[in-house]
């Protein structure tokens, strides 16, 4: 039977064909989709949003040590977190087959950079596969559990935007693994799995072997590493998405098609190299293929005419193999350039009854502060019409770098701090940077945006909230009893949709010395659902000010109304978008908003 499926929903079914008993990750896209996708197959399936990639990482390790076949998900920069957990991943082995399910961002989508994860298989010397469509998305799961447990090795399952989001046709199968397969019970094996000095030097040696004579020829054998052949003249070696693109441009050019793509299969190479004209090798961002094929002695184009950084489209491949010569002109086709023109620009911005608003509102009003931010649905605080805070780098960081900020005050500026995080960052990265305040004295103050859920990823679970992904009610963490544990006794709870109270909270406690903690708590709208009556303008009373607008609520608009004293066109409030969060009413210096009348 065959489905229409995009790619993280095939790489869930292969989970499931392949007899995956446990799945852990932490939401990021392009990822996200593929544990949502796992709870289909909850009755035999464990599935769970872990509080960081490494968390993650480690239980899915110790679900591989216990017997059961195992993977974690991520989007590319939570490999970062996940380091220190798979780099020893690949000392260890892994009992049952283990599988590290990376999605990178090439074009930068939703990140913060554009690092090319294939880096990291050489790295850890761990193998690597990549699905170029969604039938290989849950056909590679298989083929690359059984490969993990063969060798005793994780694999890294790298997938990207263009596979995780795009639907293709997909040969559905049977589930092939069950509890009768699963081991006996562990026994202990210090010298395999304790990652002790003593221990770890043995098994260098054994790594290395692995990887260079063992691997290589998997590589070189495995059958999603294949030669076609076709016109001699042209030999291209491309893997993941490219590939199509490749072979939609050159359908008659000889093709190395790589899905195991660390490490790479030297035989089939130098097959390759010695069977053509020229070798041309397409690879999205860093030359890692071309890289090694130039190692081994092969000459080869590449980065020279290809881009290292965004997509590489079908387009873009048309164009640059035209200009270095390798395709006719009149072959380039123009209407394979699907990128809309002459579009009105739009700055993205926060929801209909975000609770984030008030914060950044207030935020842009007050001088003299230095504001840390991080990575969330409030990093749109930096855009228009806010224009409120000064950094954004990694999850925690807003707590970390604003530390970093007050410590190395020389210049004694007189600036306050103020660091910011989500609820689900806090969990997933703050908590080590506030320990850290906690016990070196930082005089800072430190915001906690609470909006109960992962909301930029799409509404995800983390401890603070009273379900997991798997639907099980849980108690949630009590954060500001979590704070005060820690030793922080300033802790201060505000409604977010209170515009003035959240205003007098962050004043006061800017004004007290030492460390304080501001929770400022309320759903998202796209949890909570519950909208209220849109409010609407008194046009009589309004003179055009603005103030409302400086709320960045889509649901506010001009009218053609001009008021006659000030010469600005008067606001208005669409119900459609409008979701009744009552803060344009707040904020009004006219009062000119309002409960509509019966």
């Amino acid at each position: 039977m065959k489905r229409l499926m995009t790619g993280n929903e095939a790489m869930a079914r292969g989970c499931y064909e392949a007899g995956v008993k446990v799945a852990t990750g932490y939401p990021g896209t392009p990822s996200s989709e593929i544990l949502e996708n796992m709870v289909q197959y909850k009755d035999v399936i464990y599935s769970e949003w872990s509080t960081n990639e490494k968390t993650a990482t480690e239980a899915a390790i110790g679900a591989a040590f216990a017997g059961r076949r195992s993977i974690t998900t991520m989007k590319q920069v939570g490999m970062n977190v996940a380091a220190d957990a798979f780099f020893f991943s690949a000392y260890t082995g892994a009992r049952a087959g283990f599988l590290i399910v990376v999605a990178d961002d090439a074009g930068m989508f939703s990140s913060q950079n554009e690092q090319d994860n294939r880096h990291y298989a050489p790295f850890a010397k761990i193998p690597m596969v990549e699905p170029a469509d969604s039938q290989e998305a849950k056909d590679f799961v298989k083929i690359a559990l059984e490969l993990s447990e063969k060798w005793d090795v994780p694999f890294i399952y790298r997938t990207c935007m263009r596979v995780a989001h795009s639907a293709s046709p997909v040969e559905l199968g049977e589930r092939v693994w069950d509890d009768e397969k699963l081991p006996d019970k562990w026994v202990r094996d210090q010298e395999k799995y304790v990652c002790s000095a003593m221990w770890a030097k043995k098994k260098r040696p054994w790594i290395e072997e692995r990887m260079i004579n063992q691997l290589v020829e998997e590589s070189n054998n495995i059958s999603i590493n294949r030669l076609e052949w076709g016109d001699r003249k042209l030999g291209i070696i491309a893997s993941g998405p490219v590939y199509h693109y490749a072979r939609e441009i050159f359908p008659d050019a000889t093709f190395l098609k790589l899905g195991m793509t660390y490490p790479l299969p030297e035989k089939l190479i130098h097959e390759l190299a010695d069977g053509v004209e020229q070798v041309l090798v397409i690879e999205e961002l860093d030359p890692f293929i071309e890289q090694q094929v130039k190692a081994m002695g092969i000459k080869c184009i590449g980065k020279e005419i290809f881009s290292r950084y965004g997509e590489l489209l079908t387009h873009d491949i048309e164009l640059a193999c035209a200009k270095a010569g390798l395709l006719d002109w009149s072959k380039v086709a123009e209407q394979r350039d699907v990128t809309p023109k002459d579009l009105p620009g739009r700055s993205p911005c926060l929801c209909p009854g975000c609770p984030h608003r008030s914060t950044f509102f207030n935020l842009a009003k007050m001088k003299d502060l230095i504001i840390v931010s991080d990575i969330g649905c409030y990093n749109l605080g930096a855009l228009a019409p806010f224009h409120a805070t000064d950094f954004m780098g990694s999850m925690g960081a807003g707590f970390g770098v604003a530390h970093g900020f007050e410590i190395a005050d020389q210049l004694k500026t007189g600036q306050k701090i103020i660091g910011i995080v989500g609820d689900s960052t806090f969990y997933h990265n703050g908590v080590t940077p506030l320990l850290n305040m906690v016990h070196n004295g930082s005089n800072i103050t430190l915001m906690v945006l609470d909006n109960s859920t992962t909301a930029m990823t799409g509404r995800q679970d983390h401890p603070g909230v009273p379900l997991t992904l798997m639907g099980k009610p849980v108690k949630p963490i009590d954060m500001e009893a979590f704070v005060r544990s820690m030793g922080v006794e300033d802790v201060v709870k505000v409604d977010a949709f209170d515009v003035k109270a959240v205003d007098k909270t962050i004043r006061d406690a800017l004004n007290r010395e030492g460390l304080s903690f501001v929770i400022v708590q309320g759903p998202c709208f796209q949890i909570s659902r519950k909208a209220k009556p849109a409010p609407v303008v008194d046009i009589n009373k309004c003179n055009g000010c603005g103030t409302c607008f400086k709320l960045g609520c889509s649901a506010i608009a001009r009218t053609d109304i001009v008021d006659e004293k000030t010469g600005f066109k008067k606001s208005s409030v669409d119900p459609v978008l409008c979701v009744g969060c009552t803060m344009c009413e707040q904020v009004c210096p006219r009062h000119a908003i309002g409960p509509k009348a019966d």
